[in-house]
Parts: structure tokens; sequence; C-alpha cells
């Protein structure tokens, strides 16, 4: 699972298997500009978490 761009904002995936965390970093314009933290069951991320977790941030903030 690689990065994901949204409206001009890239979504870097991080986590870690061992703890079942991970963080979106967000991006915009190559600028960190915040970090989701989220926590997971099995080897990876669900790609529906990630996908709801960047539509959530995405709406909250009023970008669509």
């Amino acid at each position: 699972m690689g990065a994901m761009e949204r409206d001009g904002y890239i979504f870097d995936i991080e986590y870690s298997v061992i703890h079942q965390k991970g963080a979106l970093h967000v991006y915009r314009d190559g600028v960190l500009v915040d970090e989701l933290t989220f926590t997971f069951a099995g080897e990876k991320p669900n790609e529906q978490q990630i996908e709801t977790l960047i539509d959530d941030y995405m709406e909250k903030r009023g970008i669509y």
C-alpha cells in the first residue's frame, strides 16, 4: 500500500504490524500538514479503513 493523492493532498501510509498501529502523514505542496493515527488488526491496515480516514479528513476540513 503506497501513498494516495486526493485533491492536491498526499496521504503517505506508515504502519507497524507488531504494534498494530499506523499513521497517515498528510502533505500539501510537499509540506507535512497533519498526521492521522489509527489502529488495525491483521497483517496490514484494511484499505477501506484508510479510505474512510481520508474521506473523514477531507470532509472535516471542508475540502469536499
